[in-house]
């Protein structure tokens, strides 16, 4: 029998913030989103306080300065080298797992029946707080949903203990009684949409979920739920994706920290969004056929002009090579760019990707000779940021100072990634 575990770290931004900073233990932390805007990770302190997810960091300022809610930038280099070494531990307990998010883990724990499931839950669980100082629930059950919605209650502490809940220990009729207690909308891919139709439905609980017709729910919604229903039975539907497959575009956008209105200012923007997906690009040995670029003003502010445009063009050959793309980029923007409006936002879309071996070369235009050389160029160039932090060695037409850079204004140190922030400790 198939039996998974979802593990999902707790607050994981905010955690990873009050991690290296002891003094913020019981402190009220949020997490704000690109240029400080709004909430996107919350402590169990703001929580508590009724903060919602999402709202404009400046229409809390005054609340939070009350509470004494401490806020952070989102420091993105931290989070994803702590999430790395959570999955590092998780492989350490399964042979077999899905990294699902920055903070959700999958594990298969077939076989380890011998152990007991939740005594293994606990043992996961130990072992990160151990080693890494986070928290984590441990979710179990037969099927990835219920998995799923075993973690939702072992958060919201409805069943099992010590941050872990084993749906396979728990008894049908139990199961099902604890179901009644719990929103349809908690259960994984019922999104807003989809529960507000099956409460027009009658269908409020997951109980009532689980007992419904799945051929009936097929017709009215889509094959999703149908499996969605299933998995609740305990039938898996669903299996592990252990390799994560290959994005068939690549975006990268930023808005600007302040307004721009020159094109050369655009320009570095643009660029340096190309080598950070050129660099993705590169990363699952692919290239890129086409390339969009797009900027526009701040939709959100009506009283000023308005401007956006988006253009895309086929590339002559498909490449993953940092300079040719942003010379198309740069073009691009040349075309698309008008003066007199400030810019709020520019992004870049890397399309129609191709696994580097099946590239299909021009029959018009010469295919470069230096091919080679250009690639070995490339896998320096990401060798050299690898080792020594991003932007290390780049292009000058990504510019030097970065005046449009996002704010983040209270960002925290790169404790795990960067030797100039490793925290000290000064003895008395």
């Amino acid at each position: 029998m198939a039996v998974f575990a979802l593990v999902d770290c707790n607050n994981f931004y905010a955690s990873c913030e009050k991690l290296f900073n002891p003094r913020l233990k019981d402190t009220p932390v949020v997490v704000l989103s690109n240029n400080d805007g709004c909430v996107v990770a919350r402590s169990a302190e703001v929580k508590a306080l009724g903060i919602p997810m999402g709202v404009p960091w400046f229409k809390i300022q005054q609340e939070a300065k009350r509470h004494g809610i401490v806020a952070f930038s989102s420091n993105y280099a931290l989070y994803a080298d702590m999430s790395n070494r959570v999955v590092e531990i998780l492989s350490s307990f399964s042979p077999n797992i899905e990294v699902y998010s920055i903070d959700e883990s999958f594990l298969d724990l077939s076989g380890f029946e011998r152990i007991g499931y939740h005594a293994y839950g606990v043992d996961i669980r130990q072992r990160i707080a151990d080693w890494l100082g986070l928290a984590v629930c441990v979710g179990i059950g037969p099927t990835k949903t219920l998995a799923k919605l075993a973690n939702h209650c072992a958060k919201k502490k409805l069943a099992g203990e010590a941050g872990v809940c084993d749906f396979t220990s728990i008894s049908p009729s139990e199961r099902l009684a604890l179901f009644e207690r719990i929103d349809v909308g908690e259960v994984w891919g019922v999104g807003r949409k989809i529960a507000a139709r099956l409460e027009s439905m009658g269908i409020i609980t997951v109980r009532q979920l689980h007992d419904a017709d799945a051929e009936t729910l097929r017709s009215r919604f889509s094959v999703v739920l149908e499996r969605t229903v299933r998995e609740l039975r305990g039938i898996s539907c669903l299996d592990l994706e252990e390799v994560v497959p290959d994005k068939q575009q690549i975006m990268s956008s930023r808005s600007f920290g302040t307004l721009i209105y020159e094109r050369a200012e655009l320009a570095e923007a643009v660029a340096s969004y190309i080598a950070r997906a050129a660099e993705k690009l590169r990363a699952q040995d692919a290239l890129a056929g086409a390339l969009q670029v797009y900027i526009r003003t701040n939709i959100f502010k009506p009283e000023v002009p308005q401007y956006q445009r988006a253009m895309t063009i086929p590339l002559p050959e498909a490449s993953a090579d940092t300079r040719v793309l942003t010379q198309w980029g740069l073009r691009l923007l040349r075309r698309i760019y008008r003066p007199g409006y400030g810019y709020h936002k520019a992004g870049i879309t890397l399309m129609e990707i191709v696994p580097r071996t099946n590239q299909q070369f021009s029959l018009f235009v010469p295919s470069s000779q230096a091919s080679g050389r250009n690639d070995k160029l490339m896998a320096t160039l990401d060798s050299i940021n690898g080792k020594y932090g991003r932007g290390a060695l780049r292009l000058a037409a990504e510019g030097v100072t970065k005046p449009w850079q996002m704010r983040r204004g209270n960002l925290s140190p790169r404790y795990t990634t960067d030797w100039e922030s490793v925290a000290r400790v000064w003895a008395r």
